[in-house]
């Protein structure tokens, strides 16, 4: 019986996935459990694994090419098995639908971080077999929940494959014209590219969503202009999508204090000196984390989320760390953070951020924060503000440490100071609690002892 492969939901916020390669050819072999493709998702990179034997049959997208969760994107199948009408080509052999095996992975990669489930839940047909995707170098999670394909009916709305749609659009091609040869009707990638190729195009249709009214529209690039224009990645369009989630709706306030870091630098020394022979070097920003983490202990307002209906008051303490890769940010998470030692936490900091910047992070590992840090002060930045990211309710923003002339007991002295912002989701925390947090995190760090208080 042919397998169908589906792009599927390999993370809580992901909607649709890049094939960066398929790893088998038409033609090929495939065993169950075999690696097809490699899929970029919003937050890394994924390999699709294969749950049944056969032929790789017929490969629906190419490589480069993006699909919503949910698209059938391609068939295994027995060598002299008819998969017409599963590709479009017609016939009477498509294997038996059974909507009764959709399942899902975010919501269990939800559950294992503390969230809940997202509101809009997304299913998929997956008829009588599909295909799983894992993290590249991890093991394979439940078969993914996902959204409807693009093309799929509803209320009789013309049925389009998201591949399909968008080289109608390059094109100037009118969807209203085109015959689709996929199942029940649905306009696939080779229905257009033959309208293309027979000289079909037309004017675009008029009709445009509201968000195509409200955006603006760019000309390609012409040759020789000064100027190139890059593909979204699929993490990018994440971060747009999410901070515009964000600053708009969240009512948001900042808080900043000055932190005078003397002596959590002296204890960065004494740590690093005690562990030099174990390789551990603990930054400033590891401080910042344990000390944040301590602080968090006694906020618990701070240590929160919004969810529309209630405030979610976190009994874990995990915390979120902000790692710029080539591709955007991505925040993997420093778990029961206020249970862990300096050097723990600077050994996992490390290992968690070089896989980030290798996209090798499975889910679990970038889903279920309940507070955020991101920093700057590496780059030489003294202040700024970070933008909350939902459902938490703040993220600290982390300035540079520098030696700064200071007055102190009405003499002039050096000490080492940094500046720290806190955004706050006004819904969830006032500015005195935030400002009580701020007051701690500072205690915290100029006099460490107290994170052990």
């Amino acid at each position: 019986m042919a397998t169908k492969v589906y792009m599927e939901a390999l993370s809580p916020t992901m909607e649709e996935g890049r094939l960066i390669s398929w790893l088998k050819n038409e033609g090929d072999q495939v065993n169950e459990g075999d690696l097809l493709a490699e899929v970029e998702t919003d937050k890394a990179t994924m390999e699709l694994v294969a749950r049944g034997s056969g032929i790789m049959r017929k490969q629906l997208i190419a490589g480069g090419d993006t699909s919503n969760v949910g698209t059938l994107i391609a068939v295994i199948a027995a060598d002299s098995e008819d998969i017409s009408a599963l590709i479009g080509g017609g016939g009477s052999t498509a294997p038996a639908v059974d909507k009764s095996q959709s399942q899902s992975a975010a919501p269990q990669a939800l559950a294992a971080s503390g969230q809940s489930e997202p509101s809009k839940t997304q299913q998929v047909d997956r008829g009588d077999s599909g295909a799983s995707a894992v993290p590249a170098g991890g093991s394979a999670p439940a078969a993914a929940q996902a959204s409807p394909s693009a093309g799929s009916s509803d209320g009789g709305r013309q049925k389009v494959s998201p591949v399909a749609r968008r080289l109608a659009t390059e094109g100037g091609l009118e969807l209203a014209g085109v015959t689709g040869s996929g199942p029940g009707g649905r306009i696939i990638k080779r229905d257009i590219e033959a309208a293309l190729q027979g000289g079909g195009a037309q004017a675009a249709s008029a009709q445009q969503t509201p968000e195509a009214e409200e955006a603006p529209t760019f000309a390609p690039a012409a040759a020789g202009a000064e100027y190139r224009d890059i593909p979204l990645t699929q993490m990018r369009k994440t971060i747009a999508k999410r901070l515009t989630q964000s600053i708009g709706p969240i009512p948001t306030f900042y808080l900043t204090v000055e932190i005078d870091m003397t002596e959590a630098m002296e204890l960065r020394k004494k740590v690093n000196a005690r562990f030099e022979k174990q390789g551990v070097k603990v930054s400033p920003n590891d401080l910042t984390i344990k000390a944040v983490a301590a602080a968090l202990r006694k906020h618990p307002w701070v240590n929160s989320a919004w969810t529309g209906e209630t405030i979610r008051q976190y009994d874990a303490v995990h915390i979120g760390v902000a790692v710029a890769v080539d591709e955007g940010l991505i925040t993997p998470i420093i778990r029961n953070a206020d249970k862990k030692g300096l050097s723990e936490i600077s050994q996992e900091v490390k290992e968690l951020a070089g896989r980030a910047r290798e996209k090798k992070l499975k889910p679990e590992e970038y889903t279920g924060a309940t507070f955020s840090i991101s920093n700057l002060g590496m780059f030489g930045v003294s202040e700024f503000t970070a933008v909350i990211n939902p459902p938490e309710a703040c993220i600290l923003a982390v300035g540079a440490a520098e030696d700064k002339v200071v007055v102190v007991d009405g003499e002039m002295v050096i000490r080492n100071r940094m500046k720290v912002t806190l955004s706050c989701d006004h819904r969830v925390v006032d500015g005195a609690i935030g400002a009580q947090f701020l007051q701690t995190l500072k205690q915290n760090l100029e006099d460490p002892m107290m994170m052990l208080a």
